[in-house]
């Protein structure tokens, strides 16, 4: 048994998608999320600066004692993973992988459809996995940088929301894609709006919640948690406002996070 947590991290509420899945999955395992509000997003950030983010970010969850680091950010899993994968003594995964083979299997006309931040898009790294797992597949892809502030700002499907929508899937959608990669975690909090544009016909793919199910995989009955103290289970960190966070977060839980919340300067990490 491995007692230790499950790390968690992403630029903001987004990666609670993540989180959601691994509570689901997993009702016994403890989980540290972190969330750099302050520093969100990271989508229009150099490489070199989410670089360094990722870094930051991976340092204090293992401040924290964590058996393992989910990256639950779509532009640190693309942009950076590859390049920091070896460096740390703990296992690391992220979500670009697991939601190109999801969206690899389930799609029936083998055209895909990919939006993300704009390093997500620019790094090519989900064509790169869609092509090994089905080099049949056509990809269609639209960087949406609105979407991260719209989600963080509260904005899941209001009137701004589906006109945004509306301007960045257009092309997506009359290239006649069955499947659509909501290449960012933050995304599936849009996924109402999405969905209602989209279609019925349209499989959204949820790379959170597929690299939750992924987890399946690696915790096993060697390193899996054997007690959990209810008020200990579950702690959330972030690098801007509690508040707000607390409120959205509880939201999309769908439980109270108050009191949970704690704010840190990730800039010491």
């Amino acid at each position: 048994m491995d007692n230790r947590k499950i790390g968690v991290f992403d630029s903001g509420l987004g990666g609670l998608t993540a989180v959601k899945e691994i509570m689901h999955l997993f009702p016994d395992e403890s989980i540290v999320y972190f969330g750099d509000t302050g520093r969100v997003p990271y989508g229009t950030r150099s490489k070199e600066t989410i670089l360094k983010y990722t870094h930051d970010d991976i340092n204090f969850l293992l401040s924290r004692d964590v058996k393992m680091i989910v990256i639950a950010c779509g532009t640190a899993s693309s942009a950076a993973l590859p390049e920091i994968k070896g460096e740390f003594d703990v296992p690391i995964y992220g979500v670009v992988d697991a939601g190109a083979y999801e969206a690899s299997r389930v799609t029936k006309n083998n055209k895909i459809g990919i939006i993300g931040t704009t390093a997500t898009i620019k790094s090519g790294a989900y064509n790169k996995y869609i092509s090994e797992y089905n080099p049949k597949s056509q990809t269609f892809e639209m960087a949406c940088p609105l979407f991260v502030p719209l989600v963080e700002n509260g904005h899941f499907n209001t009137p701004v929301t589906k006109l945004v929508v509306e301007e960045y899937l257009k092309d997506i959608r009359d290239a006649g894609v069955d499947t659509l990669i909501l290449g960012c975690t933050h995304y599936p909090l849009l996924k109402n709006a999405i969905a209602e544009y989209m279609g019925d016909d349209v499989t959204l793919i949820s790379p959170g919640e597929e690299v939750a199910k992924f987890l399946r995989k690696k915790i096993t009955p060697e390193n899996a948690h054997s007690s959990v103290r209810d008020d200990e289970q579950y702690s959330y960190y972030v690098s801007d406002s509690v508040s707000s966070f607390e409120e959205l977060g509880g939201i999309f839980l769908e439980t109270k996070i108050n009191g949970k919340v704690n704010k840190i300067d990730i800039e010491e990490y």
